[in-house]
């Protein structure tokens, strides 16, 4: 990282490569967020060829604003809406489609999102700051248990009903409103944390995950992605959680193997479908070099996956 709210994207050269792009093609990037992936498709692609680049953050947006390029169609909305999208603009089949999950740098370093316990600011969250509700309002209204699922479910935490009561016993008190409120009420409910993790860690990446249902977007949106994807076209999703990446790693394992039928069914494995995706190598990780350079790289997971020919 050079700068504030600098995002360097993560896999980017291996990311293309992966696209396969056709000077001439269609492709979607799911998450502009500041445009690093989709500056290089549009390097690569040619006069007729064309980009449409969803992202809810209407801060990203507003940065995509700055690329003057016919070729290129922004849309404000997440990236599960893509089917509809698509339909509205009037596009069919497309020749790629790249999710790059996950928060992005200027997200996490501008205090006013309320992303990081490492500023003291509004406990929002919101990838989308134009709608939906904020982590503090819910949290003034969820119950311990809500609030303990949702920690475990997310965040994988240990300590989740620990956690859950802590915030409900602070909140008698007056709101849980800040970062710096939620991250000191979990640093004395935590007993133990991993070496070199903040106590919060966990507790904060599991609420920004539930308050943007960010794995819901994701299962709603990998479905539509195959079904846009003509045959030969290549989808891409680099993920940053464990959780993101088993959703992609089982749907497109799933996709990619034939169809299972009842024992004894009278039909011919030669008569079955085959399946709607071929995989497309090992899943990739950032280099020594990248994540030395981008330690927020050491976690991504680049899974890649080709339409087939059937229903294309």
């Amino acid at each position: 990282m050079s700068g504030a709210h600098e995002h360097v994207s993560v896999l980017l050269a291996e990311a293309i490569e992966a696209l396969a792009i056709r000077s001439d093609g269609i492709y979607v990037d799911g998450t502009f967020g500041r445009g690093g992936h989709s500056r290089a498709v549009l390097a690569r692609l040619g006069g007729e060829g064309r980009l449409i680049a969803f992202d809810r953050d209407p801060a990203a947006i507003a940065a995509g604003r700055a690329i003057d390029d016919r070729r290129l169609t922004l849309v404000h909305q997440p990236f599960s809406t893509l089917d509809a999208e698509l339909e509205r603009l009037g596009v069919g089949q497309v020749d790629g489609v790249l999710l790059d999950l996950g928060v992005s740098s200027p997200q996490l370093d501008d205090a006013a999102r309320g992303m990081s316990f490492r500023f003291d600011a509004p406990l929002d969250m919101r990838m989308d700051t134009s709608r939906g509700q904020t982590v503090a309002q819910w949290l003034a209204e969820a119950s311990v248990g809500q609030i303990t699922e949702v920690l475990r479910d997310y965040g994988e935490e240990r300590f989740a009903h620990a956690i859950a009561k802590a915030i409900a016993t602070a909140r008698t008190g007056g709101a849980v409103a800040t970062t710096g409120q939620l991250a000191a009420i979990v640093e004395k409910a935590v007993r133990t944390r991993e070496p070199g993790q903040h106590p919060a860690t966990r507790s904060f990446q599991a609420l920004r995950i539930f308050i943007n249902q960010e794995l819901e977007e994701l299962t709603c949106a990998l479905p539509a992605c195959v079904a846009r994807l003509r045959a030969g076209g290549r989808l891409v999703v680099i993920s940053f959680h464990s959780l993101e990446d088993r959703i992609v790693k089982r749907f497109m394992r799933d996709e990619s193997r034939p169809l299972v039928l009842p024992a004894r069914l009278p039909v011919r494995a030669a008569d079955l479908p085959p399946p709607r995706l071929v995989l497309v190598g090992r899943a990739r990780r950032p280099g020594a070099g990248e994540v030395a350079a981008n330690p927020r790289a050491r976690s991504a997971v680049m899974r890649v996956a080709e339409r087939s020919g059937v229903g294309a």
